[in-house]
C-alpha cells in the first residue's frame, strides 16, 4: 500500500517555467518526474510505477510473440561502430569519452552492432534462424534542442528488437510478427495511433513503417487520406505529378524587376507591370544550401517552402545541412542574393535539385543571376537540367494523396514506435553470414524495431490529461484505486484503512491519502492532478455508513455503503 503520509511525494500548483506541453508540465507538478539537466529526468516513485508497467506490458507482448530478451552494456567500444562507419556518420548526436588508457568508448545511442556482433558469435547455420531478439536499454544521444520533458531527451529508455532471416522472405515473415506484437501492445497501452509510411533515415533498410499517436503538440508532422486509408510522415510523402502539358514557350526573356528580393513582391510586379498574371506558383524558388559545405540549389514552386527535415530525411549520403548565409553569398559572388535562377547553375558550380513538381518541359519566372532582374519562359530541360529530383517542398493540407489523388489531411502527433527492414547493410559490415542448405556462407539479413518506452509515458499522458490533470489508463496507473480520508476524526481515516486492505486482499493497488494536515479541498485536487482511474471519498457521508466513488475518467460520482464498495469496485 502506497501511503501518502510518507510518500516520496509533492505536488506543485503552478505549472513549471521550462515547461512547454501538457504532458511535462503535469508530469511535473503531480510529483512523478524531476529535471536533473536538460533533457535528462529522473523518476519518483508514482512515475517509476508507471514507467514500469508500460515496460511490463512491452515485455509479454514480445514474449508472447516469441522473441527471447536479452541485455547489453550501454558503455560501448569504438570498433563495431567504426565498422559500420556510424562512429562519423552520429556526428555530434553520439557521446563519446576515452577510458584512462585513452580507448575511445560511446554510449549507445542504437544497438545494431552489439545484437549483429551476438549472433555472429553463437550462430553459424541457417538451421539456427529465424531469430527475434530484444532489450529494453536505456539509450544516450546528445541531442541539440531536448525539449517536451521525457518525449524528446538525451537519456531515454527503449525497447530495440532485430529479426534474423536466411532471406527477405522471411524477413517479410518477421516484419510482419513485430507489427502484430507492436499493435497488440499499443492497444493494451490504451494508446490511439495510426501506422504511416516512413523514411529509414540513418538507420538504412528499406520498408519503414511508424506507429504515430496524434498529438497537437506532438513533433512529427504525417498526411492521412480519407479516401483510400493511405498515411505517411511527410518525410516519406510522395508528390503525384503528371506529365507536363503546357503551352511552348519562347526564348527566355529578361525583365527588369528592381525591389523584387521575395516571392510576393515579384507576383505583384509582374502583374501591375508587365500584366503577367501569374501566382506564387508560376514562379521557381531557387533555395541555396550548403550541403556538407558543397553549395546546391533547390528548386521548388514559389508558392511552397522548403521543408529542411523533409529534404535531409531524402537527400542520401548529406551529412551536414545548411541554409546559405552572408558569408556564403560573399564567397559565391556570382550568386546574387533573392535573384538566382536555375538557369547558370552549372556556370556557378551549383548541384541542382528540384521539387517533382518541376516537371520537364516547365517554364518558370525565376531571378535572372542579375540584381534587381527576373526572367520569364525559363523551361526545365531546354535552359537548365535537374541532377537529381527530390522530396523538398512542404506538404499542406489538400495536396493530392499519391494514390488516389484525393486531397490529404495533415496531423501532429508523437512517435512511439518504428519498424525497418534493415536488410544486410549491418550483416554485411560486420561481417555477418550463417551456412545454407548447400553449405555455402549467405549473409543474413535483418529487421529492426523500436518502441520508446520512457516516451510513452508521456505519449498516453498526452492523450489521456484533462483540466484538472492526468488521467491514466488502469493498465498503467500507478494504482488502481486512490482513497481519500477527510476531517479531523479518526473514523474516516480507521475506514479508508480497512477499505485499502480489503482492496489489496483482492490484488488491487492501492493509494491511501492518510495525511492528517492537509484539507480535504487539497487531497482532493491532488487525487484530480495525480489520476489514478477510481477514487473513493470517505468523509460526510459516513454518517449515513457510505462512502464516494468518483470515477476520473468520466467524472461520474455515486454514493455506497461501505460493506458494499470492494463489490462495486471490483464490477
Amino acid at each position: 500500500m502506497l501511503r501518502m503520509s510518507t510518500l516520496l511525494l509533492r505536488t506543485l500548483r503552478d505549472d513549471p517555467a521550462d515547461a512547454e506541453v501538457a504532458s511535462h508540465k503535469l508530469l511535473i507538478r503531480a510529483g512523478y518526474v524531476r529535471r536533473i539537466a536538460a533533457g535528462i529526468y529522473s523518476w519518483l516513485p508514482l512515475g517509476y510505477r508507471t514507467y514500469r508497467k508500460i515496460e511490463n506490458i512491452i515485455r509479454q507482448e514480445m514474449d508472447a510473440a516469441g522473441f527471447q530478451e536479452v541485455h547489453f552494456p550501454a558503455l560501448l567500444p569504438k570498433d563495431p561502430y567504426e565498422a559500420t562507419n556510424r562512429w562519423a556518420e552520429y556526428g555530434p548526436d553520439l557521446f563519446r569519452l576515452q577510458d584512462r588508457k585513452k580507448n575511445d568508448f560511446l554510449l549507445g545511442p542504437t544497438h545494431e552492432e552489439m545484437f549483429t556482433l551476438m549472433v555472429k558469435g553463437e550462430f553459424s547455420s541457417y538451421k539456427d534462424l529465424p531469430l527475434s531478439i530484444y532489450q529494453i536499454q536505456t539509450k544516450y544521444r546528445d541531442e541539440p534542442r531536448p525539449r517536451s520533458g521525457i518525449i524528446r531527451g538525451r537519456e531515454f529508455v527503449m525497447k530495440d528488437s532485430y529479426s534474423f532471416d536466411i532471406d527477405d522472405a522471411g524477413l517479410e515473415v518477421s516484419y510482419n510478427q513485430h507489427r502484430q506484437a507492436y499493435i497488440k501492445t499499443f492497444d493494451r497501452l490504451g494508446l490511439k495511433y495510426n501506422i504511416v509510411s516512413a523514411m529509414s533515415g540513418a538507420m538504412g533498410g528499406s520498408k519503414s513503417e511508424e506507429f504515430l499517436a496524434p498529438c497537437p503538440t506532438g513533433e512529427d508532422t504525417y498526411v492521412l487520406c480519407n479516401g483510400c486509408g493511405y498515411a505517411a510522415n511527410v518525410e516519406a510523402m510522395v508528390t503525384k505529378v503528371s506529365t507536363y502539358k503546357g503551352e511552348k514557350v519562347g526564348a527566355i526573356e529578361e525583365l527588369d524587376t528592381p525591389n523584387t528580393p521575395t516571392i510576393d513582391s515579384l507576383v505583384e510586379l509582374f502583374n501591375s507591370k508587365y500584366s503577367a498574371n501569374i501566382s506564387a506558383a508560376d514562379t521557381l524558388k531557387n533555395v541555396l544550401l550548403m550541403a556538407d559545405e558543397k553549395p546546391i540549389s533547390v528548386l521548388v514552386p514559389g508558392d511552397r517552402e522548403v521543408d529542411l527535415k523533409r529534404l535531409g530525411a531524402n537527400l542520401v549520403g548529406v551529412k551536414d545541412l545548411r541554409l546559405f548565409e552572408d558569408a556564403d553569398f560573399a564567397k559565391y559572388p556570382k550568386l546574387v542574393k533573392g535573384y538566382v535562377g536555375p538557369q547558370d547553375a552549372k556556370a556557378f558550380g551549383l548541384k541542382l535539385y528540384a521539387d517533382p513538381r518541376v516537371i520537364e518541359g516547365s517554364h518558370w519566372v525565376t531571378g535572372a543571376n542579375k540584381r534587381d532582374k527576373h526572367a520569364k519562359n525559363v523551361t526545365c530541360g531546354r535552359d537548365f537540367v535537374v541532377e537529381q529530383y527530390v522530396e523538398a517542398a512542404e506538404v499542406k493540407a489538400g495536396d493530392a494523396c499519391p494514390k488516389c489523388a484525393k486531397p490529404v489531411v495533415i496531423d501532429r502527433a508523437i512517435e512511439i514506435g518504428h519498424i525497418f527492414q534493415l536488410g544486410r547493410k549491418y550483416a554485411q559490415s560486420l561481417d555477418l553470414t550463417v551456412l545454407d542448405k548447400a553449405g555455402k556462407p549467405v549473409v543474413v539479413t535483418m529487421g529492426s524495431y523500436g518502441i520508446g518506452v520512457s516516451r510513452a509515458v508521456a505519449a498516453i499522458a498526452e492523450q489521456s490529461y484533462d483540466e484538472l490533470g492526468l488521467c491514466w489508463p488502469s493498465e498503467i496507473a500507478p494504482a488502481d484505486v486512490h482513497i481519500v480520508a477527510t476531517g479531523k476524526e479518526d473514523q474516516p481515516f480507521d475506514v479508508a484503512e480497512q477499505i485499502a486492505k480489503d482492496l489489496e486482499a483482492k490484488g488491487l493497488e492501492v493509494l491511501l491519502d492518510d495525511r492528517r494536515d492537509a484539507s480535504a479541498g487539497v487531497k482532493f485536487k491532488d487525487a484530480e492532478l495525480i489520476g489514478i482511474p477510481k477514487i473513493i471519498i470517505v468523509g460526510k457521508s459516513l454518517v449515513d455508513g457510505k462512502v464516494e466513488i468518483r470515477d476520473r475518467k468520466s467524472s461520474a460520482k455515486h454514493e455506497v455503503a461501505v460493506a458494499d464498495v470492494v463489490k462495486n469496485i471490483l464490477n
